[in-house]
């Protein structure tokens, strides 16, 4: 039996696995991907693209086509009138894209079929050996009576084959949790009347809630919407199909203004988990988006989530493929596993906050919620939280605060750093009017503010601050990520 050998094996071909595979493949990697779908998922769920996502986007150069087709929602209104306003947000993208993400997939496939990354659909794995050198994965074609088998060898390979991952029952990784909302509905409607502010909108009683996300699509009799609804008194199994008059009586009586629904196109029933594994690294093979966690669809941070353990951990591969410490590979859930562990925490927030029944809780959110967000700390705070601008990393004793924080906000005297990193490597930034200096193989460019020298990971996250004349630490930083230095940034 013939064995292919790559670099990286990438089991799934959804908006983690095509980021991961792009960027490998960028780094001049060898990456299969195989999906057991043989087209683009059509059921996809997600719809809302955050700031930080967008920002991975443009650094891959993709942000500007898919902002063309979509809506850009400026916040969401939550509980009684309450905004999550992102129109403050410290980022360039101060709104929410929205568009199915069909789009976004379609999207980063292009992106990682440009940069060499080879991707074969209709491909199921039904096996995986690991020993002290790599990954050996069996696969076969999906549908019924397949029996040809045939086998990858590679040095790593990335579980991104979503919330049934067959990668993370092949190596026992358990997947701890609960079930917390059942017969949740999914569909693309058109109504006749919208609500209004343009952004995202949510409306519930004590029984039921509709969320309504809107597109950029509409004539004369009315608008598309990405709809989500959910009847406590109407809990059904995942596999009962979706009648149109069921979306109708919800979003009826849920939200203040009855949109009156005019036509269904695609639709799903679903439920929601709260689950996450305990360790995304085993040996050779890591566990990156759905995979590794899930959690309530509220606050639209799945395809979010994913996209940056993505973006995280490729670049981190690479790395360790050109000769850095294998414990880089081990930052990947030393980083990435407790911003898990935030979303989960807050997405259920907010579908418990959604799910309250009794009228004393219902009054109380009902109140506070308003008053709280219209606090401008508050509201920022929640705003880059539900973004992703605000996340970050941990730093060493020692280091500067700034480290593990994102750096895409730092102004350049030329152009932005997403476009710098849509080449692959760390970028160095210099203070304003510091000299430029020769290191040969690192990206160089000059801020335009007061602020100080940084070294800018892969993934847009600051690993050393200082000063340009004393690059010795920054010498140090590169050389434990990457395990070399660039000799003349130690000088």
């Amino acid at each position: 039996m013939t064995i292919h050998r790559v670099d990286v094996v990438v089991v799934g071909a959804g908006p983690t696995g095509l980021t991961a595979a792009g960027d490998l493949a960028r780094a001049g990697r060898s990456v299969t991907v195989l999906e057991r779908w043989p087209t683009l998922n059509p059921s996809s769920r997600a719809f809302a693209t955050m700031a930080r996502t967008l920002e991975v986007l443009d650094a891959r150069g993709l942000a500007e086509d898919l902002l063309a087709r979509s809506h850009r929602a400026p916040g969401v209104t939550i509980f009684g009138g309450a905004r999550i306003d992102l129109t403050h947000l410290d980022s360039p993208y101060r709104f929410a894209m929205i568009t199915p993400q069909t789009n976004v997939d379609r999207a980063l496939a292009d992106y990682a079929v440009a940069q060499g990354a080879d991707i074969r659909r209709g491909v199921e794995v039904i096996g995986l050996d690991q020993d002290a050198d790599g990954v050996t994965v069996v696969a076969r074609p999906n549908g019924d009576g397949a029996s040809e088998q045939t086998r990858w060898r590679a040095t790593y390979l990335i579980g991104a084959d979503g919330a049934h991952s067959t990668v993370r029952a092949l190596v026992g990784a358990d997947f701890p949790g609960r079930t917390i909302m059942s017969s949740i509905v999914l569909a693309d409607v058109k109504v006749a009347h919208g609500p209004t502010g343009g952004g995202l909108t949510l409306g519930s009683t004590r029984n039921e809630f509709a969320f309504l996300a809107p597109y950029d699509d509409r004539d004369d009799s009315g608008s598309w919407y990405r709809a989500m609804v959910w009847d406590r008194k109407n809990q059904q199994p995942d596999n009962v199909p979706v009648e149109s008059d069921e979306i109708a009586g919800i979003l009826a009586r849920a939200m203040d203004l009855d949109p009156e629904l005019l036509e269904v196109g695609w639709k799903s029933r679903f439920h929601c988990d709260e689950r996450q594994v305990g360790q995304y690294r085993h040996e050779h093979v890591f566990l990156a988006g759905d995979a590794a966690h899930v959690h309530s669809p509220m606050g639209g941070q799945g395809m979010n989530t994913g996209i940056q353990d993505a973006a995280n951990l490729a670049w981190k591969i690479d790395a360790v493929l050109a000769g850095a410490d294998d414990a880089v590979l081990d930052t990947y859930h030393d980083e990435r596993h407790p911003i898990g562990q935030r979303v989960l925490l807050q997405s259920g927030l907010m579908a418990r906050g959604i799910k309250l029944r009794q009228p004393v809780a219902r009054a109380m959110r009902n109140i506070l919620a308003p008053r709280v967000l219209r606090i401008p700390m508050v509201r920022d705070a929640i705003a880059g939280g539900f973004a992703g601008t605000t996340l970050r990393y941990s730093h060493r004793h020692g280091e500067s605060p700034l480290v593990g924080t994102r750096a895409t906000q730092i102004p350049l005297r030329h152009g932005r750093l997403t476009q710098l990193q849509r080449l692959p490597g760390f970028v160095f930034i210099r203070e304003r009017g510091a000299a430029p200096f020769d290191a040969a193989g690192l990206v160089q460019v000059e801020r335009a503010d007061e602020g100080p020298a940084v070294l800018v990971r892969p993934d847009g996250y600051i690993a050393w601050a200082g000063s340009s004349a004393d690059r010795t630490a920054a010498a140090q930083t590169l050389a434990r990520w990457t395990g070399h230095e660039t000799a003349c940034l130690a000088r």
